[in-house]
């Protein structure tokens, strides 16, 4: 059976479940943005470190099987029709600004001539030398690198109450934007967690969208304040996980089931 009959077969489910099928439709034909979330780039036994030859092999097979990066921007705009992606647009994330994002990943990102996003804690910005610092976040939004936030302190946004959340993204976000000179409208949640009053409170600081950890690609049945990111970790077999992640699909959400 192809995929377009059983994109058909969706379409006739989801209708008599009484879901808007121009809006299934629409899923089905739209954008599918591959969203890939890293943490370091070293060679020390880490899980969230990729050593630093697997993360060149893994840049270099994006970049051989015609995958484009992407900015945060470009992803928001794509969707709401603002303009047009490249045909297999990859948006490339780092969570928590670690040191090893200038030294080891900067130069294989620059060298394929790729886009990245690093969602970056401020408070330990200059301050911890595990992590970047102002200077050279300054050299990397110079060259292909977006920086927007991850909260200010990386706290566990599910159990603070409303007015320490609110200063932990609305903190991150001025401090970010003061010191590089450029608008933050993105964030990534600590751990991936949130629940939608966070999210409610994140879009009243200003924030276009949030990412989560989630498998899948992100599309038009994607929640803005909670878009997909799949998640490279270091494992017996980094490159074969690597692979089998990037092709991932949920059955339902390849054909257009309406997300949640």
């Amino acid at each position: 059976m192809t995929k377009k009959i059983l994109a058909a077969v969706v379409v006739i489910l989801v209708m008599a479940a009484g879901v808007d099928a121009q809006k299934v439709s629409d899923i089905i034909a739209g954008p599918k943005i591959l969203v890939l979330n890293y943490h370091q780039v070293q060679n020390n036994f880490n899980s969230l470190a990729i050593p630093v030859n697997q993360f060149d092999a893994q840049m270099d097979y994006l970049v051989e099987n015609g995958y484009t990066t992407i900015s945060p921007d470009e992803l928001y705009r794509g969707l709401n029709g603002e303009i047009s992606l490249p045909e297999k647009p990859v948006l490339i994330t780092f969570d928590d600004g670690y040191l090893d994002n200038y030294t080891n990943a900067f130069p294989i990102l620059k060298y394929y001539g790729m886009k990245a996003t690093i969602f970056v804690i401020p408070a330990l910005v200059d301050k911890d030398a595990r992590y970047l610092t102002w200077e050279q976040l300054q050299e990397m939004t110079a060259n292909g690198v977006t920086v927007e936030s991850h909260t200010l302190n990386h706290r566990k946004l599910e159990e603070l109450p409303d007015d320490e959340i609110r200063a932990e993204l609305l903190n991150s976000k001025l401090i970010l934007e003061e010191k590089l000179g450029q608008a933050v409208e993105f964030l990534a949640y600590p751990t991936g967690t949130y629940n939608l009053h966070i999210a409610g409170i994140a879009k009243d600081c200003g924030y276009k969208g949030a990412f989560t950890i989630k498998y899948g690609n992100v599309d038009l049945g994607s929640n803005l304040f909670a878009l997909e990111r799949v998640p490279i970790f270091q494992t017996g077999s980094t490159m074969k996980d690597f692979f089998e992640r990037i092709e991932y699909r949920q059955s339902f959400e390849e054909f257009g089931w309406i997300k949640r």
